[in-house]
């Protein structure tokens, strides 16, 4: 797929709709005072992935993207093969569905006996041994900008987004250089990033040249996803895990955390960085009362 348009426009492929139908509900309740309030909640609801006629998982969603929701999962579980044939992807609002048919015959009944809960805020589910799927995985030695990561924090951080809106829900940005391209929002950090997986499966995009920027915590989960995309940068506000920082530098993945105005902690891949900006000409972002410097 050619993204060369966006070096012009700067815009979103896709953007998150804070005012979407359907994502998030009106409620009204009490304040601190007594006064009755009104606020907006982000909906959940279930989403049950078939691929072929074998029922795989069920997953807790907002919604949106269900079929970019299925393909990412059933790839970054190792379900679906680069090399596969999707031959249908059929969504019934209804029942909540989405099954996924391929031209090959699928059969995970065993894999599917061994799962692994997620330290994900709404749970996600890895199914068989997390790190087979890592074996022989070489990620691109790409170069990496830190004024790529500077530019990419302010505008992500200026978008509207249902976070924004409402709370109570992560964000995953699929960016390339200093452009955000496609941002997800889910209840659960793993379903934003595989319905970023689900788009790129679905219209071809490279990793290679992309990098991967989260709201939520670098979790092992987190890694392995972003590595088994083959995208050799992941970035985050938020912190790390030690078994995804171990993860990463086994991987070679570049793992940028803390990112907040001028600061960032790099913790794995330190080689790809090209320090380009002059922290001191970013404009930080100001320190809550109580938070260490190094939060």
């Amino acid at each position: 797929m050619q993204l060369a348009r966006l070096a012009d426009t700067g815009d979103y492929l896709i953007a998150p709709d804070p005012r979407a139908a359907r994502l998030t509900r009106s409620v009204t309740g009490s304040d601190q005072t007594g006064a009755v309030v009104e606020t907006n909640v982000v909906e959940e609801r279930p989403l049950t992935i078939f691929l072929n006629g074998q029922e795989i998982v069920t997953a807790m969603t907002i919604g949106d993207y269900p079929d970019y929701l299925a393909l990412g999962f059933l790839r970054n579980q190792g379900m679906l093969r680069a090399d596969d044939e999707i031959t249908g992807v059929d969504f019934d609002e209804e029942l909540e569905t989405v099954v996924v048919r391929t031209a090959r015959q699928t059969d995970f009944e065993e894999k599917l006996r061994k799962k692994t809960r997620t330290s994900g805020c709404a749970v996600g589910t890895v199914f068989g041994d997390m790190m087979a799927g890592l074996e022989g995985v070489e990620l691109p030695q790409t170069e990496l900008r830190t004024s790529w990561l500077y530019a990419l924090s302010g505008k992500i951080n200026r978008t509207p987004s249902l976070y924004l809106e409402a709370g109570a829900i992560h964000g995953t940005v699929l960016c390339h250089e200093d452009r955000p391209l496609v941002y997800m929002e889910d209840v659960g950090r793993h379903n934003a990033v595989d319905k970023i997986a689900g788009w790129m499966l679905t219209e071809g995009v490279e990793a290679a040249d992309k990098i991967l920027y989260t709201t939520g915590r670098l979790t092992s989960e987190m890694v392995i996803k972003t590595a088994m995309m083959g995208i050799p940068v992941l970035a985050s506000r938020s912190g790390f895990t030690a078994w995804g920082v171990e993860i990463a530098q086994q991987v070679g993945l570049t793992l940028i955390g803390r990112m907040k105005g001028q600061r960032f902690v790099c913790l794995s891949g330190e080689a790809r960085l090209m320090r380009d900006a002059d922290p001191a000409q970013v404009p930080d972002e100001p320190r809550r009362a109580g938070r260490k410097a190094a939060e």
